[in-house]
């Protein structure tokens, strides 16, 4: 079953005349099946081209307008995926739809750090980027009632929401896609930057990131752990954001002196992603990291809701040096709103300090009785 994305009516938006749309995202959430539907439904003489393919490499290589009209011949919408792979892909973008009138081009990449240094540059003004994630559960509910949502709970906690799992039988099938999709895929774009002798500790590092997911890390104490610099773990934690498999949130501040702002939070984009890097599987009634992953999850699901549906406003979370914390601030130009993650179904109280440094801030717990409020 093939579920319609959310991200899908701001694309065909933005596929326009002489500019260039970057759809990023993981390896394995769905791009290529996307950009094939924005092929379909333009219905208009379009080319699509694989970066991965060496022949789309050659196709591409002599960079001359004569070349590129004499391969887009009368078509009028070119489609490139996984473009990251493509040798000095930003230049012949620009070059395209600086020369060639009426061009659309839409791009896919599963780096954002390959396609922002090719493309950042020469692009500026015509590119428009955006990003997709795995399954939200905005998008689930195109199958689901609010019953098989709340049944199927768990499921996500554990396995997360790559677009494969929909069609796997069992959980074993599901352990071993995620095992496969962690090692065959997100590992080797990262390997792709340091080389393969520098696996263990990438993993290494990970690993201690999934254990922490949620927790503000030292960089200098994980580098003494894993014997390297705090400059290479922090070089690595950048190179897992832009494969997007860990993104951070950062600490709120405006009027407390106490307040921790230079520590960050890291969670993984996808929960499945995170516990095939500790390979667990287990039930939550045998695991003892139920609220990691219950913060996790939210955490990710919220991010799509403000992406998918162009909410204005900044994530943090809030933390005084005397401990006192909430899990989730998010501030806009007129209001900050905070909310307290808890698996139990009873309410957070406001801490004393945040409530008398923004007394106009609104204070919400999110439990399982309305979770579904917080992500929809």
């Amino acid at each position: 079953m093939e579920l319609k994305r959310s991200i899908e009516p701001m694309l065909m938006a933005a596929v326009k005349p002489n500019k260039v749309l970057i759809l990023l995202g993981p390896r394995r959430v769905g791009k290529t099946r996307l950009i094939k539907r924005i092929q379909q439904t333009f219905q208009e003489p379009s080319l699509f081209l694989n970066g991965d393919d060496v022949d789309t490499h050659n196709l591409l290589e002599t960079q001359s307008v004569a070349n590129y009209s004499r391969l887009l011949g009368d078509c009028r919408l070119l489609l490139i995926d996984e473009a990251q792979e493509i040798p000095g892909i930003g230049k012949k973008l620009k070059l395209m739809v600086d020369s060639i009138e009426g061009l659309k081009i839409v791009v896919t990449g599963s780096s954002a750090f390959e396609l922002n240094n090719q493309i950042g540059e020469p692009l500026v003004g015509r590119m428009q980027t955006m990003q997709l994630f795995p399954l939200a559960q905005l998008e689930f509910q195109q199958i689901e009632n609010q019953l098989e949502t709340y049944a199927k709970l768990e499921e996500r906690l554990i396995f997360g929401g790559y677009p494969e799992l929909l069609h796997l039988e069992n959980q074993s099938q599901k352990i071993q896609y995620l095992k496969d999709l962690v090692h065959a895929y997100l590992l080797k774009d990262v390997l792709a930057f340091e080389g393969i002798k520098k696996r263990d500790k990438i993993l290494a590092l990970l690993q201690k990131l999934a254990f922490r997911s949620g927790s503000e890390i030292s960089l200098e104490a994980i580098g003494k752990d894993l014997q390297i610099s705090k400059n290479t773990v922090e070089k690595y934690l950048d190179l897992f954001k832009k494969v997007f498999v860990v993104y951070d949130v950062p600490g709120f501040s405006r009027n407390l002196d106490n307040e921790i702002t230079k520590m960050k939070k890291w969670y993984f984009v996808d929960n499945g992603i995170r516990n095939a890097l500790i390979n667990n599987f287990n039930g939550l009634n045998l695991r003892e990291d139920t609220g990691r992953l219950w913060e996790n999850y939210l955490n990710s699901e919220r991010r799509k809701k403000i992406a998918y549906q162009q909410l204005n406003v900044d994530s943090y979370f809030w933390r005084t040096h005397t401990q006192q914390e909430i899990d989730h601030v998010e501030v806009n130009s007129h209001s900050i709103a905070a909310f307290e993650y808890k698996w139990g179904k009873g309410l957070a109280k406001i801490p004393g300090s945040f409530a008398k440094a923004y007394p106009d801030g609104d204070f919400n717990t999110i439990n399982r009785d309305n979770y579904l409020e917080f992500i929809l």
